[in-house]
């Protein structure tokens, strides 16, 4: 009888501290709100989970949060505060704003890069380029990672992006009748897996021919990972266990493989073989450099390369393939320049890519319409005014290249695609267009990812005249990046009225 009156107690008393600990909760939500309630957005959906619940229906029903955004700035204003548990997010569409936040090294990163640096219990971009909080450390991997990027290194890439676009050319010829549907958006992340893992480690991964490859299908579920990890809940979902499990098997494919593709680069080094001057070596040059070398930022910076020079050019192309092929007469304006400047040749050469001059306008816009990448994040430690709203110190502000791209206040018709808006005579977008980030700590890999870009698009419409097939959507999937929803399934043929149908 006496231990059950003390299983009573024991009891009651666990309750207590859990009401206890709720209500203290509750206090600080209302601490936060009472904080950042002066700053204009909508109204929560609930006290206790602010606008989460919009956010996960958004994500449930596919579609595109930032489109919500949108229609918020454009209610509420160019600083907009959405809340979520007990956390407040301040998003941002003023240019002043993004040109302080983001041109200044004093504004670190937010915290949601922690979620990126281990997912589900699982390390995945750990302390590597992207993710690394601390500017201080962060610049001596950017300073040591550089010469992979220099204009030396890649004016030698060449080479190898002819030649893995030419095996992409070679494997859309077998469904060019015309006919046959294909999504665009598979072959060109097969392509572009292909690409970063040959000329970044020196690996041939031959995923454009060979279907049961496990790296594009672990990529986008590490990817879709990123998206649900929006949810603090998510990992206590039952639902949501197997999906969990898939990611965290992913993760340890991307970490095993970059692991051994590491330690044979080393045995390379030891037995003193000829070795590339690749993003593979600067990351090992950068770990002889260190007095104190964590092997797991080895890994760490493989996988941070690994995924986002596949995953955002890949998602770049297909959006550019989707609007050439809903707009004809760019479709042929960027055709009689390929023409012009290429010809019939097989192999194009780096000189040849700065007098793309219309394919980069068209390769730009893309990107304002559809940054792969949508936006960024800076932990504000003090307090700012923006537009006149003090925001007050310790919270997220949110910057978005795709919200900012799809304002009339930035660019007139937005939404029509028009490469002309990046002439060389047209007025340059004011910190209104960053769709790789802006100041230091801006994308290492921009130009790589653009020249990459350009050989693929220039080859692609060198050879081809396509169309997209119209029982398709065009909506876009946030899986971390943003990428079509529907893979822009296009019909191929090639072209036969010009003077590349034959190519040397």
């Amino acid at each position: 009888m006496g231990l059950w009156i003390l299983i009573g107690w024991a009891t009651l008393l666990l309750l207590a501290l859990a009401l206890i600990c709720f209500l203290l909760y509750c206090g600080y939500i209302q601490y936060i709100h009472m904080k950042y309630d002066h700053i204009p957005g909508p109204p929560r959906d609930s006290f206790l989970f602010g606008h989460s619940p919009t956010m996960l229906r958004l994500m449930k029903n596919n579609l595109l949060m930032y489109d919500h955004f949108l229609e918020l700035v454009q209610k509420y204003g160019p600083v907009i505060r959405i809340n979520g548990l007990h956390r407040a997010i301040i998003l941002v569409v003023s240019p002043e704003a993004v040109k302080e936040l983001l041109m200044s090294p004093k504004y670190t990163k937010d915290r949601f890069y922690d979620v990126i640096a281990n997912m589900f219990g699982v390390r995945f971009m750990g302390n590597g380029l992207v993710t690394d909080r601390d500017y201080d450390h962060w610049h001596k991997q950017r300073r040591i990672m550089d010469p992979a990027f220099s204009r030396t290194y890649l004016m030698g890439l060449m080479g190898p992006f002819n030649e893995k676009a030419e095996e992409l050319m070679e494997r859309l010829m077998e469904k060019a009748d015309g006919k046959c549907e294909t999504k665009m958006h598979d072959m060109l992340s097969r392509l572009t897996l292909d690409v970063i893992g040959k000329v970044a480690f020196g690996m041939e991964l031959n995923s454009l021919n060979d279907d049961r490859t496990p790296f594009p299908r672990a990529i986008s579920l590490v990817m879709k990972g990123i998206v649900e990890m929006r949810n603090p809940m998510v990992r206590y979902s039952l639902a949501k266990r197997g999906f969990i499990r898939q990611v965290q098997e992913s993760i340890r494919l991307l970490r095993q493989t970059g692991k051994e593709c590491i330690e044979r680069r080393q045995k390379q080094i030891q037995d003193g073989e000829e070795i590339p001057k690749d993003v593979l070596t600067q990351i090992l040059k950068g770990a002889a450099l260190e007095e104190e070398c964590d092997p797991e930022i080895l890994l760490d910076n493989f996988v941070t390369f690994f995924i986002a020079g596949q995953e955002t050019t890949a998602n770049q192309l297909s959006f550019a393939v989707m609007e050439l092929g809903r707009n004809p007469e760019i479709l042929e304006k960027a055709q009689a320049e390929i023409d012009e400047v290429i010809g019939s040749k097989r192999d194009i050469e780096y000189e040849d890519l700065g007098k793309l001059q219309y394919l980069s306008q068209v390769l730009k816009e893309s990107l304002r319409l559809y940054p792969t990448a949508p936006g960024t994040s800076r932990w504000l430690k003090e307090d700012m005014i923006i537009d006149g709203i003090k925001i007050p110190a310790n919270v997220t502000m949110m910057l978005n290249s795709y919200i900012m791209g799809r304002m009339e206040e930035f660019h007139t018709d937005p939404l029509t695609f028009n490469p002309d808006r990046f002439s060389p005579d047209a007025p340059k977008p004011y910190y209104s267009y960053f769709p790789f980030s802006l100041g230091p700590r801006s994308c290492i890999g921009q130009v790589f990812s653009q020249m990459e870009a350009k050989v693929v698009m220039a080859k692609l419409l060198q050879r081809y005249e396509f169309e997209v097939a119209e029982e398709q959507s065009f909506k876009i999937l946030d899986t971390g990046t943003l990428r079509p929803l529907d893979g822009v399934i296009c019909r191929l043929r090639p072209r036969t009225s010009n003077k590349a149908a034959a190519p040397k």
